[in-house]
């Protein structure tokens, strides 16, 4: 899968082998640099979807069975060959999603850490057991794969977002269907295969790319095999897959939108601040749920930070990602630029000050110049919505209360961010920002030891760390006699 131009049709990953759609349908898969077409791949249909059941479900009481050495081997061979591949990943990835190369090798450093963490994880699914209190028996607690679950993951971070369900799901011993997203569909094959040569048995998992999703997920919603959906995305999506899985009773685990803040105090380091500032923002082109999209500055040194960040977003090179010298990418369609677009428009006609930026970028691909707003009025929309770009909104307080308040002044709860020199600052605005993740004088907090989740439209549940694998485990309780 190397060389993108020499290859022209891709399979679904069903039942362990590489197979056409049931109606033969298939879509194009283009770079968002240049808009031109990379490779055409299997459109899954809903007869798709029930055959990956049905493969799944003959499977899933083996793979159940396995002992848990067994599927850590498994995952740790993927997360070998994941790395010891990590150019050819990146490459893929840089082609469907357009992410400068530099980005890429990260997100498959970080992606294959999952399968490593999750390896490990999978021998340490402890229970307990303990007297009854009142002497009439024995209490027994253990836990038990969920079943077949099903993931539908985004774009922006293609391997990642599909790693990071897929290690808890298989350490724990469940079957799982995942829809990787229309724009990215190559890198979720191509993890396919290497699960699939690094052991794992035909059928515990299946990747239906689809040029539209809901024949898929409705026909998988049908089934009675479904145990549980898991999804990472837009809130508007994950409510309207909230919904679909309460018929079924499905278990869920949602990571949805987000809307960080990041404050700079009076007392920040503000070199450390700078830089973190540009890992929260502009990696990934600013093209992540964590990125953080709210600057919230203290009138102090408001201005030497905003003169500071400018110049250094400013001097960022655009182009393509396989450019070496790139280290701002395309945004993934013509669409979400003309979304930035019209934010940023809205917020300088509405009194927002541009200091760099603020346009689109002439020529192929949907490229959009790294952009700073100071002074963006409270009102603005730019502030509520997620902006998925890379565009920096700045505005000052003065009051430390008044700041947490405004920080958490959004319907989401993901990611937030916050630089201080002060201990006692530290605890406080730990404990006051109502977000699920906070960075303390970093900017980039992601790590598959660590749960990732929100909390209010953010999200539900959490995915790595010790807590990434009970998503994926039911428990169950044994009443016995007494001894």
């Amino acid at each position: 899968m190397t060389d993108l131009q020499t290859l022209t049709v891709y399979g679904l990953a069903l039942g362990g082998s590489e197979r056409p759609a049931a109606t033969g349908a298939t879509f194009d898969v283009t770079d968002p640099a240049t808009g031109a077409v990379i490779a055409r791949v299997a459109d899954a249909g809903a007869d798709d979807a029930r055959a990956a059941v049905a493969a799944a479900h003959t499977v899933a009481d083996e793979w159940r069975a396995t002992p848990a050495r067994e599927r850590s081997r498994i995952l740790r061979r993927a997360f070998d060959a994941v790395t010891d591949r990590a150019e050819e990943f990146a490459a893929v990835i840089t082609a469907e999603m357009g992410k400068p190369l530099a980005d890429s090798r990260g997100e498959v450093a970080y992606g294959a850490g999952f399968l490593e963490w999750f390896a490990e994880e999978a021998v340490r699914i402890n229970g307990r057991t303990a007297a009854a209190p009142a002497g009439t028996g024995q209490i027994v607690v253990t836990h038990e794969p969920v079943g077949l679950c099903y993931a539908v993951t985004p774009w922006n971070f293609p391997l990642a977002m599909i790693t990071r369900k897929v290690g808890p799901a298989l350490a724990a011993g469940n079957t799982m269907i995942v829809k990787p997203a229309a724009e990215t569909p190559l890198t979720a094959l191509l993890l396919a295969r290497v699960l699939t040569e690094a052991g794992l048995p035909d059928g515990v998992l299946s990747v239906l790319p689809c040029s539209s999703p809901v024949a898929v997920s409705d026909a998988l919603f049908a089934e009675p095999d479904l145990a549980k959906i898991t999804f990472t995305g837009s809130t508007a999506v994950g409510r309207k897959l909230l919904a679909a899985a309460a018929p079924g009773v499905l278990r869920t685990s949602m990571e949805l939108g987000g809307n960080a803040p990041f404050l700079v105090f009076e007392d920040a380091d503000l070199d450390a601040a700078l830089d973190g500032a540009m890992l929260a923002k502009m990696r990934n082109g600013g093209q992540a749920c964590t990125a953080a999209n709210r600057f919230l500055v203290h009138e102090s040194v408001r201005a030497e930070f905003v003169e500071r960040l400018t110049e250094r977003i400013a001097a960022l090179t655009v182009g393509p990602g396989a450019h070496a010298d790139s280290e701002i990418g395309p945004l993934i369609s013509e669409k979400q630029r003309t979304t930035v677009a019209a934010l940023v428009d809205e917020a300088v006609a509405d009194g927002a000050v541009l200091r760099t930026g603020g346009a689109a970028i002439d020529g192929p691909g949907h490229f959009y110049a790294p952009t700073v707003l100071d002074q963006v009025p409270a009102d603005a929309r730019i502030l509520r919505e997620e902006i998925f770009g890379p565009v920096v909104t700045v505005r000052g307080f003065t009051d430390e209360a008044a700041a947490v308040a405004e920080a958490n002044d959004t319907e989401y709860g993901l990611a937030a961010y916050f630089y201080t020199r002060d201990a006692a600052r530290v605890q406080r605005v730990g404990a006051g920002l109502r977000s699920g993740m906070v960075g303390v004088n970093r900017g980039l907090i992601s790590d598959p030891a660590a749960p990732f989740g929100g909390v209010k439209a953010s999200g539900i549940g959490a995915e790595g760390g010790s807590e990434g694998i009970g998503e994926y485990l039911n428990v169950k309780y044994l009443a016995l006699p007494a001894v």
